[in-house]
């Protein structure tokens, strides 16, 4: 699974008899130490990775760092004998590194990413 975040990075917990194994994205560092911070809704405030009993690792993620939007453009993806899902690009998630990656809306609603369509088509062409 890829994850996207503002820092670049996620904390991976493995689960207690309590609560399940989870990944929070990490919203900031610790200034004294450089621990990872992630936010703890019972707390309602941020928490250092450590102080939980179960956290596992840290991971990175996709540093997400701007959002355009989608400008007309679709992604289309093939199924053999069957006609082609054509889904509109809502946004574009811009990447620290260049890379872009497209947002699309299902007929349904359910929004994803569309990284592994057949094709991306630009605006007037379907």
């Amino acid at each position: 699974m890829r994850y996207f975040t503002a820092t670049g990075w996620v904390a991976i917990f493995s689960g207690t008899d309590s609560e399940t194994g989870r990944t929070r994205p990490v919203e900031g560092w610790d200034l004294v130490d450089g621990t990872g911070l992630v936010v703890d809704p019972q707390r309602g405030g941020l928490r250092r990775v450590t102080e939980w009993p179960d956290f596992s690792h840290l991971e990175q993620a996709e540093k997400v760092v701007s959002a355009l939007p989608g400008g007309g453009w679709h992604a289309r993806w093939n199924e053999e004998g069957k006609a082609p899902t054509v889904e509109p690009v809502i946004a574009w998630l811009i990447h620290a590194d260049g890379k872009a990656t497209p947002i699309t809306a299902a007929a349904d609603g359910e929004i994803n990413t569309a990284e592994f369509a057949d094709s991306l088509l630009p605006p007037g062409s379907k």
